[in-house]
């Protein structure tokens, strides 16, 4: 963009089940990573592979990626419930959207039913950024990327997020990666690096 590499030389490689965190400061391209990841950021260089695949050039939806947006994404005039279930509609799969919606159900909480009933402008915000994880999720994706996925919640909401996601990554031996600068994710990511003018400059092992 203007003569500039949003990532310059960034090489990451995630495991299975593995969370990883990305630290580092707004601008730093952690943002542009995701999205190159995800296939909604053309990249100059390099390539993007999973599970031994090439998916460089493959459209987002043909790459098995759920993704939290920072700023949710959430369809307004929506009730959770057809937030959830419009990936399917779209595509003439409406006999499954009861299933997906309760699979999810489950993975985010006993309570989370309760907000189907709901638009997002009737949740707080926890309760929208877990109607975006919940989105992510509920298309079954093999690798879940989570744009500062605490930014706009406490401390409390955000570590609860961050867990249901982490706990994803576990379970199901899907790999999640995540972008932030909260420092709170420390203690939660398997592995930690951190980003600073398009580059991946460290890698620490998690508390």
């Amino acid at each position: 963009v203007d003569g500039r590499n949003l990532l310059d030389g960034a090489t990451l490689h995630i495991g299975d089940g593995e969370s990883v965190a990305v630290l580092g400061p707004s601008g730093c391209g952690k943002t542009t990573l995701l999205r190159a990841v995800a296939g909604l950021q053309p990249v100059s260089g390099g390539t993007v592979w999973f599970d031994g695949v090439d998916t460089t050039n493959l459209e987002p939806a043909g790459r098995g990626v759920g993704m939290v947006f920072q700023n949710y994404a959430l369809y307004p005039h929506m009730q959770s419930r057809g937030i959830l279930g419009f990936y399917y509609r779209l595509r003439g799969r409406d006999a499954e959207v009861g299933e997906r919606v309760e699979g999810v159900c489950e993975i985010m909480g006993a309570d989370f039913a309760g907000l189907l009933g709901r638009k997002p402008s009737q949740l707080s915000g926890g309760q929208r950024q877990r109607v975006a994880v919940a989105r992510a999720l509920v298309t079954d994706p093999q690798l879940v990327l989570a744009d500062e996925p605490t930014s706009a919640l406490d401390s409390v909401t955000g570590r609860e997020v961050v867990s249901r996601l982490q706990t994803l990554a576990r379970q199901l031996a899907r790999p999640i990666l995540m972008v932030t600068h909260d420092p709170r994710i420390l203690d939660i990511a398997d592995r930690i690096l951190t980003m600073q003018d398009g580059r991946l400059t460290e890698s620490t092992e998690a508390r």
